[in-house]
This record gives C-alpha cells, sequence and structure tokens, in this order.
C-alpha cells in the first residue's frame, strides 16, 4: 500500500499551490463575480466555488479549479481507505502511475479505455 503520510503531504502541498494559482488568475479578472471570490479561495474547500471557477470561461481557472477538485477528491479517498485503487476495476494502481500522477482515479488501462469511451 502506498505511504499515507507522504501522499497526503504531497497532495495538500500541491493544493496550496493550485489556490495560490487560482488566486493569481482571480486578481487578474476585472469581474466583480470572480474578484469576490479570490479571498475564499484561501480560506475553503468548498466544491461549489471550485465549480463555479471551472465554468467561468477563464482557460487558468479552470484547469485550476479542475486540478483542485482531483485533488480534494484524491484526499477523500485517502480517508476512505480507497486511495490506490481503481475506481473501475479495483486492482491497485501502481506506485510509479500515483508518483506521476497523484490523483489518479484509474489504472492505466481503465484511464485509456475511460477515455476512448468519451
Amino acid at each position: 500500500m502506498h505511504n499515507k503520510e507522504s501522499q497526503l503531504a504531497s497532495l495538500n502541498a500541491r493544493r496550496e499551490i493550485v489556490k495560490g494559482e487560482m488566486f493569481s488568475a482571480l486578481s487578474r479578472i476585472q469581474d466583480d463575480r470572480y474578484s469576490a471570490l479570490a479571498d475564499q479561495v484561501h480560506d475553503t474547500k468548498d466544491q461549489a466555488i471550485a465549480q463555479l471557477l471551472a465554468e467561468s470561461g477563464n482557460a487558468d481557472l479552470q484547469r485550476a479549479a479542475n486540478e483542485l477538485q482531483d485533488i480534494d477528491a484524491a484526499l477523500q479517498r485517502i480517508n476512505a481507505g480507497t486511495y490506490g485503487r481503481c475506481r473501475d476495476c479495483g486492482i491497485e494502481i501502481p506506485s510509479s502511475r500515483l508518483a506521476a500522477y497523484p490523483t489518479a482515479k484509474r489504472c492505466l488501462p481503465c484511464q485509456e479505455l475511460h477515455e476512448k469511451n468519451r
């Protein structure tokens, strides 16, 4: 099994970086709807805010919001004890894949199938 503490630390560190990127992107937007959210990005795990940012039309915000949602989902899987297991087939995701892509939800064969079917 994967080192839970190491994965938690890595994901939480990345989460802080992404929140900083979101704050920076928000501060560059002149639209009051999004600039008002800038302070909230640093203080919340609210999925509604991440969803609003993902739908903003701003590519930087969309990428960051999607990554933040993936990180939060991975943290939830760690807490639930399901982190590192493919959500489709249930096998353990190789540690090399998790090291390269810590928010992976699927093993590589299932991910490829998922992308093919989308």
